[in-house]
């Protein structure tokens, strides 16, 4: 409420100012000049009448009706019975619906909305008369006016006009939400929401609803405010669409129909899910280790990394979007450690597979025995041999045996007769002598089984005459 008696220069008929010896009349500006209220503050009006006729002697806002005038003047220029007093404002009550309209006043007073008279206490009295009554206000902007008169005596005024909210009594609606945004920020991971307020004087709050696309909204809403913004920080940065509705509602518990939806793409920075089942084996045909695991829901492509030991430093060799994977750039003979992760559209990596082992085979056969030689003796042969330089030999095997065919075309058939470390290179050949011709090779293998004999079919026989003397062998004897 703004005071009525209160005066300043601006109000005076006139200002006198003396500058250099010189006088100069200014005059104050028009009572009545325009006044613009905000609603929703009154317009007020002073009358020097009881019939508002006539340009008003002053005019102001006042923020409510609430005045005890007594037996003075409510303003400078006015008299002090017989005067009128008029407020007026145009506002926005949103959907409307059950107000209570209180009046109370010394002498008379009117109410009026849109120009329908809805309290009438319109006489002269000694006393406070007082009046309220229920009124139903339809929805969108209405224009309240209130008619005060003082005839005689003690000038008092009041007037209020609230919301009934009683669930059983306010069964309307609040009207949908206006001018609703969203925002998503990539880097955050989180949606902002904006909306008009709501022109309800009985709203309560609001309600912000997500639902997942595909989902319904449900009845619990994400959260209830009543400011007219909300920052969700709970999304799933799962690269879903989800989907935002807003309502209003009131005191009553009546809630307004939801806005249109308004949708936000995640950004996805959720990494698929671990790959399980690894297993590694050697693939002898395509020379190298081939690693293979499981399918992992999401994922789009996955990467595989080796170390030399489980607890090594594991560096990418490799990505696939198959469910495995060929190493060829190890080295034969060496054994290796692989992880697998998977990836999604996004890029999202998963954390690494437990780690699993292999060794790749060597598919090259140690090279042929060289040096061997077969000396007749007593109890059978010696045989020696050159050390055999492959580096993972180990074993070497003796086959001795005799000849067959004719004079022309002999050929040695021979079998295993031991089998050495591969830190020997002599053999004592035992048997009964006789005379009789012998056929004698050497066959190197290495730790992966690779055999010269077997790969090459190669030996390198040599043929020796035992001793034509029998005599009984000094240990076992094979023949």
């Amino acid at each position: 409420m703004i005071p009525a008696r209160r005066t300043t220069a601006a109000t005076a008929t006139a200002v006198v100012l003396a500058t250099a010896g010189t006088l100069l009349a200014v005059t104050a500006p028009a009572a009545n000049a325009a006044v613009t209220c905000t609603s929703p503050v009154y317009k007020r009006q002073f009358y020097g009448n009881t019939t508002f006729s006539g340009t008003p002697k002053k005019t102001d806002c006042d923020s409510k009706i609430s005045e005890s005038w007594g037996t003075g003047a409510p303003a400078t220029g006015l008299p002090k019975n017989n005067f009128g007093v008029r407020w007026t404002v145009t506002r926005d009550f949103g959907s409307g619906g059950p107000f209570t309209f209180t009046a109370a006043a010394q002498d008379g007073i009117r109410v009026y909305v849109d120009g329908v008279r809805k309290v009438s206490l319109w006489k002269n009295v000694t006393s406070t008369v007082k009046k309220t009554v229920n009124v139903t206000i339809p929805s969108g902007k209405h224009t309240l006016r209130i008619d005060f008169v003082n005839w005689t005596g003690s000038a008092t005024v009041s007037f209020a006009y609230t919301p009934r909210t009683s669930a059983a009594v306010d069964t309307v609606k609040p009207l949908a939400l206006t001018g609703t945004s969203v925002t998503y920020d990539t880097r955050g991971g989180n949606a902002a929401l904006s909306w008009t307020k709501n022109k309800e004087m009985d709203l309560a709050g609001y309600r912000v609803y997500r639902r997942l696309k595909g989902a319904s909204f449900g009845t619990k809403p994400l959260t209830t405010t009543t400011a007219t913004s909300y920052t969700d920080t709970t999304l799933p940065v799962t690269g879903d669409t989800y989907y935002y509705e807003l309502r209003a509602y009131d005191k009553a518990g009546n809630e307004s129909a939801g806005t249109a939806d308004k949708a936000v793409t995640t950004v996805d920075r959720t990494a698929p899910g671990v790959p399980q089942g690894l297993e590694v084996t050697d693939s002898s045909e395509t020379g190298g280790l081939r690693t293979g695991w499981s399918t992992v829901a999401g994922a789009v492509s996955y990467r595989v990394y080796r170390a030399a030991s489980a607890d090594g430093d594991f560096a990418r060799v490799g990505s696939t979007n198959q469910l495995s994977y060929q190493d060829t750039t190890g080295e034969t003979g060496a054994t290796y450690y692989y992880r697998v992760t998977a990836l999604d559209v996004a890029g999202n990596e998963s954390e690494p597979s437990a780690a699993v082992s292999g060794r790749r085979r060597d598919d090259t056969p140690p090279s042929a025995v060289t040096g061997l030689t077969a000396s007749p003796t007593e109890y059978g042969f010696e045989l020696n041999w050159d050390a055999n330089p492959t580096p993972d030999l180990a074993r070497y095997i003796v086959y001795g045996g005799v000849l067959i065919g004719d004079e022309e075309e002999k050929v040695c058939s021979a079998g295993e007769v031991e089998w050495l470390s591969a830190d020997t290179t002599s053999y004592a050949y035992q048997t009964v002598p006789d005379g009789e011709e012998r056929c004698f090779f050497i066959d190197a293998v290495d730790d992966d089984w690779n055999s010269h004999y077997q790969w090459t079919r190669e030996p390198n026989v040599v043929i020796a005459t035992e001793l034509d003397t029998p005599s009984e062998p000094t240990a076992e004897s094979s023949s």
